[in-house]
């Protein structure tokens, strides 16, 4: 008679589509690691925008892969079985892990992880803190040093950089790293948000629904020489004033006329331009952002927790577009 597999709770959905009503509740199996993998018990995940955009179908065909899907890739967790081929960790060791975006897995209460993309988690570092880094630490790592050139050790030359919606996930990480970086920051947020960026270290806060705000003007009248875009609804003509000579729009949620405007810029040697910019995730990286977290030198800022039994109420949050920082769920 076959063993019969140890199964767990899961979050899953089964079509495009649907919102958080979307989201069912199973039970399924526990994933076996393979043999560059770690098999983790969660504590806790992290919900993206990235997560309910391909429920919304925004990465169709490729994203999904398969139905049904148990979505988000951010977690932390301890490790409880390794592959054959992992050196690095051992059963009962604390991480922080990025899963496959392909495969998703994080709304559960075990999940698979590669080697290379799980980091050691000092007890410095509570989980909820390190659940949300991956996706919106790295992104805004990556904005800042590969695109703009930042050295977060604040060695480098004096930049003015712009934050949108630096109250969400990734913009109040871009926030903090880019004043390790000796930048003078200026940040866009709503009303209800301007002493939490101030805190983080923003020269400069915006209102969004201001006047001001909706023009990007720096209240001390500097031109940017980045701007770190986390958000959509901002044309290229309300940009390219507030740009320097060769000023540069980092833009982390490109839309179609986005890509357009960027092809067209380069087309015409243009020096003010527009960046789409999909990040790449890589250990060495997360290692770097949660040593900061453990340093104090970086913090994650937590909107709201919530059980796993409920992660519709998660999901709904982060739809709603009003979350400042991240939205954890704890299995």
């Amino acid at each position: 008679m076959a063993e019969k597999k140890p199964t767990m709770h899961a979050v899953c959905y089964k079509s495009y589509g649907g919102g958080s009503a979307g989201l069912k509740h199973v039970d399924v199996p526990v994933p076996e690691p393979k043999k560059d993998e770690v098999l983790l018990k969660l504590e806790a995940i992290s919900v993206n925008p990235f997560d309910w955009k391909m429920q919304k179908g925004m990465m169709r065909p490729i994203l999904p892969r398969k139905f049904p899907h148990i979505p988000a890739s951010d977690v932390a967790g301890e490790v409880v079985k390794v592959g054959l081929a992992v050196k690095k960790f051992n059963p009962g060791d604390k991480v922080v892990a990025s899963l496959s975006i392909l495969a998703g897995g994080g709304l559960a209460e075990f999940a698979v992880a590669k080697e290379n993309l799980t980091v050691a988690r000092p007890p410095e570092v509570s989980a909820p803190e390190g659940a949300g880094l991956p996706m919106a630490g790295l992104t805004a790592h990556q904005a800042l040093t590969q695109v703009a050139g930042l050295k977060l050790d604040g060695s480098g030359p004096l930049k003015n950089i712009l934050i949108t919606a630096a109250s969400g996930g990734v913009g109040h990480y871009a926030v903090q790293l880019a004043k390790l970086g000796n930048a003078h920051v200026t940040a866009t947020c709503g009303a209800r948000n301007i002493d939490l960026i101030k805190s983080l270290g923003a020269d400069e806060v915006l209102d969004y629904k201001t006047p001001e705000g909706a023009a990007l003007k720096s209240p001390s009248g500097k031109k940017y020489d980045f701007v770190v875009h986390c958000t959509e609804a901002f044309p290229w003509s309300v940009f390219e004033p507030n740009l320097s000579d060769c000023g540069r729009v980092i833009d982390l949620a490109p839309s179609v006329g986005g890509i357009m405007t960027f092809a067209l810029k380069k087309l015409t040697f243009a020096k003010k331009l527009p960046m789409p910019m999909m990040a790449t995730l890589k250990g060495a990286n997360l290692e770097f952002l949660v040593k900061l977290v453990k340093e104090g030198k970086l913090k994650t800022f937590i909107d709201s927790t919530h059980p796993l039994s409920k992660a519709e109420d998660a999901w709904a949050k982060s739809l709603s577009g009003r979350a400042t920082g991240k939205i954890i769920i704890e299995p």
